[in-house]
C-alpha cells in the first residue's frame, strides 16, 4: 500500500479490502492526501471508525463511503417525493430486507467469517444507511434498541443470523429495520406519511403510493387495490424503457441513471472537484457502525433467540445499561 501511494499519482482512492483492513489502508491513504471512498461497513468498529474520523480531520482529507443503495433509482424517485413535501408529515419508517446471505456464506471470502454475524452481518450495512436515510438519524444513541436471533446451526461459531433495530429520529419519525438470513429475497422500504405513504420494492425498482383511505367504502378498498397494480405496472414499464434506452444509448449520464454505484460515484467525484456535497455524510457512516456495534451487542448480551425457544426477555442493547 506505501508503494502504491508513493508511486502512483492518485485522485481518489476506493478502499475494497476486507474489512479488518479498512482502518490501516485509510490512514495509509489519507496520510498521503488522497481522498478515498470506502466500501461498507466503513471499519470493523465505531472505535476504529472514530480513529479514523479524527485522522481524516486533521489532515484535511475526504473520506466517504459506500453506501449504493440510497442511490437506486426507486430510492432517488421515492425521497424527491418526501423532500418535495408530497408525503406531508413522516411519521415512520420501516425497513424489510430479508434473504440475506446466512452467517456462514463464503461469498467475499474467509475474513468475513471471522465477524460476529459472519457473512450476514457484512450485508446488513445496506438496510441500516437505507433506513438512515429515508428516516433521519436517532435522536439518542441511549433509545436504540436492537434485537437479534440464531436460527442457522452452523459449524463455526456466531453470534447472530436476524437482527432488528428501533429508534425514534431527530425528527419525530419512528423507524425499525428487520433483516433476516436465507429466506426468500424481500427488500422493501416503507414511508408513512400523513397525507400519502410510500411502497418502496428495491427488488423491482417500483414505488406504490398510498394516498386513498381504503376503509371509506367496499368502492375504495377496491380502487385502492387498481391504485397499487397501477402504480406497479407503470413502475415495471418506465423501467423497461430505461433499460431499453441503456441498450441504445451506452453514454454516462444514461449508465449512471441505472446503475446506483454509478451514480453515487458521479456524485462524489463532482464533490470532490466543487462542484455539491458529498453525496454520503461521513454522519451517515458514522451511525451505521454505531447501530451495527447496537446489534452486536445485542447479541453478546445473552443467548440469541432461537426458533423453538421462547426466553422472558429478548437479547436488546440499550446504549449506558
Amino acid at each position: 500500500m506505501e508503494e502504491l501511494v508513493a508511486e502512483a499519482d492518485l485522485d481518489w482512492l476506493h478502499v475494497c479490502t476486507p474489512v479488518q483492513t479498512h482502518l490501516e489502508v485509510a490512514k495509509t491513504a489519507i496520510e498521503a492526501g488522497i481522498p478515498i471512498q470506502i466500501e461498507k461497513p466503513v471499519t470493523e468498529t465505531y472505535e476504529e471508525f472514530e480513529e479514523l474520523a479524527s485522522f481524516a480531520d486533521r489532515h484535511g482529507v475526504t473520506v466517504s463511503v459506500k453506501h449504493n443503495h440510497n442511490f437506486d433509482p426507486a430510492m432517488r424517485a421515492a425521497m424527491a417525493k418526501v423532500d418535495a413535501g408530497e408525503l406531508g408529515r413522516v411519521k415512520g419508517v420501516d425497513v424489510i430486507y430479508t434473504g440475506s446471505s446466512l452467517a456462514d456464506d463464503p461469498n467475499r471470502g474467509e475474513w468475513n467469517l471471522d465477524l460476529s454475524g459472519g457473512e450476514f452481518e457484512e450485508g446488513i450495512p445496506h438496510p441500516i444507511y437505507i433506513t438512515l436515510r429515508a428516516g433521519g438519524y436517532p435522536r439518542d444513541e441511549s433509545e436504540v434498541q436492537a434485537l437479534t436471533g440464531m436460527f442457522g446451526t452452523y459449524d463455526r461459531e456466531f453470534d447472530y443470523d436476524a437482527a432488528q433495530l428501533s429508534y425514534v429520529s431527530e425528527d419525530g419519525v419512528l423507524c425499525t429495520t428487520k433483516m433476516l438470513g436465507g429466506t426468500i429475497p424481500n427488500r422493501v422500504v416503507l414511508i408513512h406519511g400523513e397525507d400519502t405513504s410510500l411502497t418502496v420494492d428495491l427488488v423491482s425498482q417500483t414505488i406504490e403510493e398510498h394516498d386513498r383511505d381504503y376503509k371509506a367504502s367496499a368502492a375504495a378498498r377496491a380502487l385502492n387495490n387498481v391504485d397499487r397494480a397501477g402504480d406497479r405496472l407503470l413502475g415495471t414499464v418506465r423501467n423497461a424503457r430505461s433499460v431499453i434506452r441503456r441498450a441504445r444509448d451506452d453514454s454516462w449520464d444514461v449508465a449512471r441513471q441505472l446503475n446506483a454505484h454509478y451514480y453515487q460515484n458521479d456524485a462524489e467525484s463532482k464533490a470532490l472537484s466543487g462542484e455539491g456535497e458529498m453525496p454520503v455524510p461521513l454522519e451517515e457512516a458514522r451511525w451505521t457502525i454505531l447501530l451495527m456495534e447496537e446489534i452486536r451487542n445485542a447479541a453478546g448480551r445473552g443467548e440469541a433467540t432461537e426458533p423453538d425457544a421462547h426466553p422472558a426477555e429478548p437479547a436488546v442493547a440499550r446504549d449506558g445499561e
